[in-house]
C-alpha cells in the first residue's frame, strides 16, 4: 500500500518536472449562497487525473477568466488567488497532501447570472511557465436553487404579458418600421410573372434589388427593365423630396410607382416593399402575391439609425458582419459603428503596422504580451481556435464597405484611445523590441504608445493597469496619423464615402500620466495644461487638428465632450466649451444615477449628440433577472421593451427602472436639464451597442440583438408616437399599451417569420413564459404572439413534441414550460412546482 502510494506521488512528479501533462478534468460548481451567514457565495474547484493516481498539490496554478474571488479561510493554506491582469486570475496551489482530487473551496459574490461564472480554465506547471494546458473535460455548475426567485420573474413577466391585445394581421400596418403617413386604398397589385420594373437610369441599383427579392418571392424571373406583358408594373422615379431618404410609394391594382429624389430614399420605398412580402415567401416562393392599395409617404425621423458592433472582445466574422449589415438594412439603419480595437484585441490589418495583427489579434496563454495578448473572457491558452483571436485583413475590410455602401450604411470605424488600448500599446511594445534587437532605434521608438520611464500607477474599470495611451508622447501621434492615412486608403479604394473617426475617450482611470517624464514637459509648459487631467483637452485638440487636416471630423464617447474642473475642492467631469462649436460628436451612454441629463447638457452646450442610453439602449445588458439569461447588469437589463418606449427627446418621462432594475423614482429628474427647444436639432441619431464580453459565437450575438433591433428601428424611424407626447398620464398608459400590443403583433407575426429566413436565418431570442399560479391552477403566457407554448408535468425537459399550452393546468407535480417558434426552437424553460 505504502509502496503503491510512493510509485503514484513519483509518476505525478515526473510528469510535472518533464511536463508530460496527466490528463486532467476540472469541476467549479457553486454550492451555496450564505457562506457563513453572509451574503457571499461558496463555490468548489476541482482538479482530478482521469487515470485516478494522485495529484500533487503543488507545482501548478490553474488560470481563469472572471471576477475577483479569494480561497476560504479553511484552505488558505492550500492555495491562494491571483490577480493577473484585465480578468484573468489564477489559483496558486501551495500545500495540501498528494491527492487523486484537489479541492479548493472559493468565496466570492452571488453570480447574478450565466455570464457571472468563470470561464476559460486552463493549468500551468511551473516548470513550464510559458505554457498553458486545456483540462481534458471542465464543467462549470452551479446548484444553487433560485426556483422561487425565477417563478418570481415569471409571475412579473405574466403581469406584463397579459397587458397585449390581440390583433390580426389584417388590423396591423403591412409597412415596418411604421411609415410617417399611410393611406389603405381600393384593391390590390399582383406581384406575378410578366411583371418588369421600370426605374430611372440613377435608380437602377434598387431596381435590381427588387428585382431579385421578387423573383425569389414568386419564383419567376422578374426583369428590372422592358416592357410589360400584362401591363403591371413598378416604376422607380426622380423626384422632389424633403430629404434624401424620403420616398413616396402609390400602390394600385395596376402600378407601384415609387419616388424618390436620392437612391436612398429609393432604396428604403424597396425596403418597405420587401417588408409587404409575406414572410414565408422568403423559403416557399408564392406564384401570385397580392399587396393591398395604398399610399405611402415616408422619412426617418433622425439622420442617424446606428447600430455598434464591438469585435475587439470577441472577434465575430466577416460572414457574420455581413449578414448584420442584411439586418441593418431590412430595418432601415444606417451606420454600422465598427468597434475595431479594445484592450483585448486589435481587429484590423494596417498595412506597414504588421504587429497590430501578429500579436494584438490573437489571444493565448503567456508571459509577456510579445507574441499575443493574455486571455481575456474564457478565450483560454490557445491563440486562433476561437472568438479570442481574429481579424480582419485589408481586403475583408474593404469588402465589408462594399457590401455596406451597397445598402446605404455608412461605417463609422473607431479606433478607441487614449483609454482602452492595450492591445496597441503591446502590438507597438513588440515592434520596439524587434527593431532594437536589430539596432534600429528610430523605427524601434517610432511608433510607440507609452513613455517607456512612465511610472504612473492605475487601474481600468475593466482591471487592467497597462491599457492607456500616452498622450504626451510623440509617437502616439505618428501612430494615429498612420491608422487613419491607411484607413482613408481603404474607404478609397471600396468607393465609400468616410466623414469620421471615432476614437473613443471613455474610462480612463484616475493616476494615469502622473508619473510619465513625458508629461511633465508638457504640463505648465503647453499653454491651457496646468495639470495632468488637462492632458485630456489637449489629446483630443491634437486628434481634432489630425482629422480636420484630412476634411474628417472626430466622433467619440461622450467624454469628448468633458474635461475635470475644480468644484469645491473636487475635480469633477464637467461640460468642456472648448469644442462645442468644432463639430464634435458625442456618443452619450451614461444616463445613470447623477449623470441622468448629461445627453442633455451636452446637446445644449452645442456639441452632437447621438443618444446611447445604458438604460434602453446597450443590447448586451441580459433581457430579464432571470439567472438563465446571458449578459451584462451593470447598467439595468433590457429586453425588446426597454427601446421602444425610448423617447428621445424626454427620455425622462417613460424612465421606468434604475440601474438594479428596480422602479425608478421620478422625483429624480425633477431638477435635471431639460433639453432645449432649439437644442433638439443637436439630437442627431439614436445608436444601440452591442458589447461582446460574453458574446463568443454568432449565435449568441443575435440572440443578444434579436428582437432588440426591431425596437430600435421602430424609434430611430418612425415619429414620435401619440403616448410619447400625451401629457396625460392616464391617456398616455392607455395609449402606449395600444401601440405595444400592436408592435409585439408585428414582431411576431411578421418579422419573427422573416428573421426564420433572411440571410439564412437568425437566432433571436425567445422569451420565456411567464407564468401565474392561482387555486392550484397554472396559466402560462408569453411576451410575443404567434409562438407557441409547451410543457411537462413530470419534469422531464420541453421539446417540440410536448403538449401544446392552451388552458391553465391543474396538475401537481413540476411543471416545465417553455416557448417555441415556428421552426421548433425553443426559448428558456420556466420551472413550477404546483
Amino acid at each position: 500500500m505504502i509502496t503503491g502510494l510512493l510509485v503514484s506521488s513519483f509518476v505525478a512528479v515526473h510528469a510535472q518536472k518533464n511536463n508530460t501533462s496527466p490528463t486532467l478534468n476540472l469541476k467549479y460548481e457553486v454550492q451555496s449562497a450564505d457562506y457563513k451567514n453572509t451574503d457571499q457565495a461558496l463555490s468548489i474547484l476541482q482538479i482530478s487525473r482521469t487515470d485516478k493516481k494522485t495529484l500533487q498539490p503543488k507545482g501548478w496554478s490553474v488560470f481563469f477568466n472572471g471576477r475577483g474571488m479569494k480561497v476560504a479561510d479553511e484552505d488558505a493554506s492550500k492555495a491562494a488567488i491571483v490577480h493577473v491582469n484585465g480578468d484573468l486570475f489564477k489559483l496558486v496551489a501551495k500545500g495540501g497532501s498528494a491527492a487523486a482530487v484537489q479541492t479548493y473551496r472559493l468565496v466570492s459574490d452571488l453570480p447574478n447570472n450565466i455570464s457571472d461564472l468563470p470561464q476559460g480554465f486552463y493549468l500551468v506547471w511551473d516548470t513550464a511557465p510559458a505554457q498553458g494546458i486545456l483540462f481534458n473535460k471542465v464543467s462549470i455548475s452551479s446548484s444553487v436553487d433560485r426556483t422561487k426567485a425565477e417563478l418570481g420573474f415569471a409571475e412579473k413577466a405574466y403581469v406584463e404579458n397579459a397587458l397585449v391585445k390581440s390583433r390580426t394581421l389584417a388590423q396591423l400596418s403591412p409597412v415596418f418600421p411604421t411609415p410617417l403617413e399611410y393611406k389603405k386604398g381600393e384593391g390590390s397589385f399582383t406581384i406575378s410573372s410578366g411583371l418588369t420594373i421600370n426605374a430611372d437610369p440613377m435608380f437602377a441599383a434598387e431596381a435590381a434589388i427588387l428585382a431579385k427579392t421578387l423573383s425569389a418571392a414568386t419564383g419567376t424571373q422578374i426583369s428590372a427593365q422592358g416592357a410589360s406583358a400584362t401591363g403591371s408594373r413598378i416604376v422607380i422615379a426622380k423626384d422632389t423630396m424633403s430629404s434624401e431618404e424620403a420616398y413616396r410609394m402609390t400602390i394600385t391594382p395596376k402600378e407601384i410607382r415609387i419616388s424618390a429624389s436620392g437612391s436612398a430614399g429609393a432604396f428604403y420605398a424597396v425596403q418597405s416593399l420587401k417588408s409587404m412580402l409575406p414572410p414565408g415567401t422568403l423559403a416557399k416562393p408564392e406564384a401570385s402575391i397580392q399587396l393591398a392599395a395604398a399610399e405611402i409617404y415616408d422619412k426617418p425621423r433622425f439622420g442617424l439609425r446606428a447600430f455598434m458592433l464591438e469585435v475587439g472582445r470577441n472577434f465575430q466574422p466577416k460572414s457574420e458582419v455581413l449578414k448584420v449589415l442584411d439586418l441593418m438594412a431590412q430595418y432601415k439603419l444606417n451606420f454600422l459603428h465598427f468597434h475595431l480595437n479594445d484592450d483585448e484585441g486589435w481587429r484590423l490589418e494596417i498595412p506597414g503596422l504588421p504587429e497590430l495583427t501578429e500579436i494584438g489579434s490573437k489571444r493565448g496563454h503567456t508571459t509577456n504580451d510579445r507574441n499575443n495578448l493574455l486571455p481575456s473572457y474564457g478565450s483560454g491558452p490557445k491563440v486562433n481556435v476561437n472568438a479570442g483571436s481574429g481579424y480582419y485583413s485589408r481586403a475583408d475590410y474593404v469588402e465589408i464597405l462594399k457590401y455596406a455602401k451597397q445598402r446605404h450604411i455608412k461605417v463609422i470605424p473607431e479606433i478607441e484611445t487614449p483609454g482602452h488600448a492595450r492591445a496597441a500599446i503591446k502590438s507597438m511594445d513588440a515592434r520596439y523590441d524587434k527593431y532594437m534587437k536589430a539596432g534600429d532605434r528610430a523605427k524601434a521608438e517610432a511608433y510607440l504608445l507609452r513613455d517607456l520611464q512612465d511610472q504612473s500607477k492605475y487601474r481600468s474599470v475593466q482591471g487592467w493597469d497597462d491599457n492607456v495611451i500616452d498622450v504626451a508622447v510623440p509617437s502616439t501621434y505618428h501612430f494615429l496619423e498612420k491608422v487613419v492615412d491607411e484607413m482613408i486608403a481603404m474607404y478609397k479604394d471600396a468607393g465609400a464615402e468616410l466623414e469620421t473617426i471615432h476614437f473613443g475617450g471613455d474610462e480612463v482611470p484616475a493616476g494615469v500620466w502622473t508619473k510619465s517624464p513625458a508629461a511633465a514637459k508638457i504640463v505648465g509648459q503647453v499653454a491651457g495644461v496646468e495639470h495632468t487631467d488637462d492632458l485630456w483637452t489637449y489629446y483630443f485638440g491634437k486628434v481634432h487638428e489630425l482629422l480636420k487636416k484630412r476634411n474628417l471630423y472626430l466622433t467619440g464617447w461622450e467624454e469628448i465632450g468633458l474635461h475635470k474642473q475644480l468644484e469645491n475642492g473636487k475635480r469633477s467631469m464637467v461640460v468642456n466649451p472648448n469644442f462645442a462649436s468644432e463639430n464634435f460628436h458625442a456618443d452619450v451612454w451614461n444616463n445613470t444615477e447623477g449623470n441622468e441629463d448629461l445627453a442633455y447638457k451636452l446637446a445644449n452646450a452645442g456639441y452632437q449628440v447621438t443618444l446611447t442610453n445604458v438604460s434602453n439602449l446597450y443590447f448586451d445588458l441580459a433581457a430579464t433577472k432571470s439567472y438563465e439569461e446571458p449578459g451584462q447588469y451593470w447598467g439595468g437589463y433590457v429586453d425588446m421593451e426597454k427601446p421602444f418606449y425610448f423617447v428621445p427627446m424626454d427620455y425622462y418621462k417613460t424612465s421606468k427602472e434604475d440601474s438594479r432594475g428596480e422602479p425608478v423614482d421620478p422625483s429624480i429628474f425633477k431638477d435635471k436639464v431639460r433639453l432645449n427647444e432649439s437644442a433638439k436639432k443637436n439630437i442627431i441619431g439614436i445608436q444601440a451597442p452591442l458589447w461582446s464580453e460574453t458574446i463568443r459565437t454568432p449565435e449568441r450575438l443575435e440572440y443578444m440583438l434579436l428582437p432588440k433591433l426591431l425596437s430600435l428601428s421602430e424609434r430611430a424611424w418612425a415619429k414620435d408616437p401619440e403616448w410619447a407626447t400625451e401629457p396625460d398620464a392616464s391617456k398616455s398608459e392607455k395609449l402606449y399599451n395600444e401601440a405595444w400590443s400592436d408592435f409585439v403583433h408585428v414582431v411576431g407575426l411578421r418579422e419573427l417569420p422573416r428573421l426564420d429566413h433572411l440571410s439564412g436565418g437568425f437566432h433571436y431570442r425567445i422569451p420565456a413564459p411567464g407564468l401565474s399560479v392561482k387555486d392550484g391552477h397554472v396559466a402560462a403566457n408569453v411576451q410575443i404572439p404567434g409562438l407557441t407554448i409547451r410543457y411537462t408535468t413530470d419534469g422531464s425537459a420541453v421539446s417540440s413534441s410536448s403538449p401544446q399550452y392552451t388552458q391553465p393546468l391543474a396538475a401537481k407535480g413540476t411543471l416545465k414550460f417553455a416557448a417555441f417558434n415556428q421552426q421548433g426552437r425553443a426559448g428558456a424553460t420556466v420551472t413550477v412546482k404546483n
